[in-house]
């Protein structure tokens, strides 16, 4: 009777839920099997006993048998249920995997409330490196927007939403090495914990961002607002999808297929929307930084081989870039101001035919393709194009989905340029193409604006660099970030200073990451389930690393990273429009950051310093970066920049620039003393600068200073 049970249910829920299955069609091997799922709804457990091609016994908590409903369900499958509280519980859940019937678990022991992954008991994790189980992790995915989660406010709700049950590889956790069983067990956590956020990586659609858009439409539906800029204007999904394919139409009237093309742009509703657009009809939109003057555009340009940029006339003339765009050369200069009105009825026919199915408009989806171009910051050279393809950009998007519990609640406030990567996939791609609302504001040098924006407009997440953070805390009223969820930094070391001034004056604790554009751009982030102060957190899912030494640096090494966030290769300036791939010493495909790190037995990530970020001063090698320590202890309210110049007798000699005119090498020497660090890394030189020159991410603009030096 329960067989005949069963496949009605299995019949009715297919067709119901349109449920799609994959990875479990291959032969598992059940003997010693543990199963590891997330846990969306009340639902899954329910699911898993139907479509798992075997038949489990579900390891369940002894509360949920005081609901009728859960009895019910459960009288149709095997379980076991055990009190999490008991010290026995984990001996009859070891006892249960070694009597060699496959076992699920849902290591959350919760359902989610914010559609992530949350907190991973280590119950489970010590069972299965106990058991030496084989692991065979499932995601479920579509759950969360049925009536049977947990999940309120702005998430959508339908009653058979689609879903997906998507088996993974299997694996198996050894037994972690400790000193005592309390360590074993918080490192048993900690590898399932990664193995889970590794499933909810790999089990993410490859597609282009045209179509994630779409699906992501698809769930929260047209009407709902995602978007607002300066123009105080909120965008649905319906408005940006009749913008990217106007847009889209525009760019492919004035560009070939494949082109390159540029485009000018600021942070408003109108650049993100051309860039998709321009992707989905097949050209590959290059973003422009237009701090980089006259010379950097330029060098750009002919990297990528842009014959056509897409700017708007107004935003030319209110950031007075006229100069700068007349002196670009080779280049045809197109406004969007008119181009629009030239639209004619076909395009209309064409973009209303595109509301309709929009589907069927995009011209090109290969996720492989290039998605854009953007350029290196030129501190330490010439500016290079880097290029993503869609599947680089979405990868990084849902690895950092694996990681942080991003939900539609939150409203994120990106000030960071589209042009640089961290404004690009954290600060925009990353809400709009997970629900998230987002306020698109132009330039984060508005110190006073910025936190009244962040508390005008309940902002709950986030993104700057070290300086703008820290100077958005010196004008903030303390109550203005009372809504901020998440605080994440990057593009630059985050000072310890900044880390306690929003601790001090907040109560937040900023997540500190790393990344670099190649990577488009994250690599590792704190998160709040792993968070190590003086790291920039753990490395991302699916990311492979190497650690190859330096000579002349005892402690790390250069890190070399492959994975599916990394760029397809670069545009450089002496071989323009040809891709050159990623490669470095450890192979094709691997990407060599020249930042040399540390990686400590939990896989925190330490930043030491950029090789080129250090100078050799008579066969010893010294970080530019100590330097600036040195200088910062001696006088921290100044700004401090470090860099070298030929020297005949020692190699290289250290110049600092500094903005404190009474700063002298012999504070310098006893703030190195109190540091503990040896006198080779103090100055021999100083220059007293009014300001020092930054670049338009707010990074200090080494290659100028490395001039100066040179010149004087």
């Amino acid at each position: 009777m329960r067989s005949i049970i069963r496949f009605v249910l299995k019949i009715l829920l297919q067709m119901l839920f349109r449920i799609r299955i994959s990875g479990l069609d291959k032969p598992i091997d059940t003997s010693k099997l543990m199963v590891i799922a997330n846990h969306e709804s009340f639902m899954d457990g329910f699911l898993l006993g139907l479509f798992l091609p075997f038949d489990p016994v579900f390891v369940v908590h002894t509360g949920v048998m005081r609901s009728r409903f859960f009895r019910l369900i459960l009288s149709q499958v095997d379980y076991l249920a055990v009190d999490a509280s008991s010290p026995m519980a984990i001996k009859k859940v070891i006892k249960l995997v070694e009597s060699g019937r496959p076992v699920v678990i849902f290591p959350e022991g919760r359902i989610t409330v914010t559609g992530s992954l949350m907190k991973v008991y280590e119950g489970p994790a010590f069972v299965a490196a106990k058991t030496g189980a084989t692991i065979l992790p499932v995601r479920l995915n579509g759950t969360a927007r049925s009536y049977f989660s947990r999940i309120s406010g702005k998430s959508p709700r339908r009653f058979f939403p689609r879903v997906t049950i998507s088996a993974m590889a299997t694996t198996v956790i050894a037994m972690p090495q400790g000193e005592t069983a309390r360590q074993r067990r918080r490192k048993a956590a900690d590898a399932m914990r990664r193995l889970m956020q590794k499933m909810m990586f790999e089990s993410q659609p490859q597609q282009t961002l045209y179509s994630g858009f779409l699906d992501v439409m698809a769930i929260y539906g047209r009407s709902r607002r995602v978007l607002e800029d300066v123009k105080q204007i909120e965008y649905s999904y319906g408005d940006l999808l009749k913008m990217i394919l106007a847009l889209g139409r525009i760019v492919a009237r004035h560009s070939e297929a494949k082109e390159c093309i540029g485009i000018l742009m600021p942070n408003i509703a109108e650049t993100v929307c051309m860039m998709i657009g321009a992707g989905a009809q097949g050209r590959v939109p290059a973003m422009l930084n237009y701090k980089a003057g006259s010379g950097g555009m330029q060098d750009a340009c002919t990297a990528a081989k842009i014959r056509t940029i897409f700017a708007s006339r107004s935003f030319i003339a209110q950031a007075k870039l006229q100069a700068d765009v007349a002196a670009i050369k080779d280049v045809n200069m197109l406004y969007l101001e008119d181009l629009q009105p030239a639209m004619n009825a076909g395009d209309n026919l064409w973009v209303m035919f595109g509301l309709m199915f929009p589907r069927l408009m995009e011209g090109r989806s290969d996720p492989s393709a290039a998605a854009v171009v953007l350029f290196t910051s030129g501190s330490e050279g010439k500016p290079k194009g880097v290029v993503l393809s869609h599947y680089a950009l979405l990868s990084n998007i849902a690895q950092i989905r694996a990681i942080i519990d991003f939900s539609a609640e939150d409203k994120v406030l990106n000030a960071m340029p589209i042009f640089h990567s961290f404004g690009l996939t954290g600060g925009t791609l990353l809400p709009l193409l997970t629900g998230m609302n987002l306020f698109l504001y132009p330039t984060p040098l508005h110190y006073r604006a910025i936190p009244e924006l962040a508390y005008d407009r309940n902002c709950s997440v986030l993104f700057g660099t070290s300086t703008f953070l820290g100077n958005y805390a010196k004008f903030a009223n303390p109550y203005d970030f009372f809504r901020l969820r998440y605080v994440i930094a990057g593009a630059e070391k985050l000072s310890d200073e900044v880390r306690e001034l929003w601790v001090e004056k907040f109560g937040i604790r900023i997540l500190e990451g790393y990344g670099a554009t190649e990577t488009a751009p994250v690599l590792a982030v704190n998160t709040p389930m792993a968070y190590r102060s003086g790291t920039v957190g753990q490395l991302l899912p699916c990311i492979e690393y190497r650690v190859n030494h330096v000579p002349g640096i005892d402690r790390g090494g250069m890190l070399h990273v492959r994975g599916p966030n990394v760029m397809s290769g670069y545009y450089l300036f002496d071989a323009p429009g040809r891709l050159q791939p990623p490669c470095s010493e450890v192979g094709h495909g691997w990407y060599e950051t020249g930042d040399v790190v540390s990686i400590d037995d939990d896989s925190f990530v330490s930043i030491i310093g950029r090789v080129k970020r250090f100078a050799k001063i008579a066969g010893e090698m010294v970080s530019l970066e100590v330097v600036e320590k040195i200088a910062l202890e001696s006088s921290p309210e100044a700004k401090h920049g470090a860099t070298t110049q030929p020297d005949n007798t020692r190699g290289e000699a250290i110049v600092l620039f500094t903005t404190d005119a009474a700063l002298t090498r012999e504070a310098l020497l006893q703030s190195a003393r109190k540091l503990g660090i040896a006198e080779i890394a103090v100055p021999g030189k100083i220059q007293r600068v009014d300001s020092l020159p930054v670049l338009g991410t707010g990074k200090t603009d080494y290659v100028t200073l490395r001039h100066l030096a040179e010149a004087a």
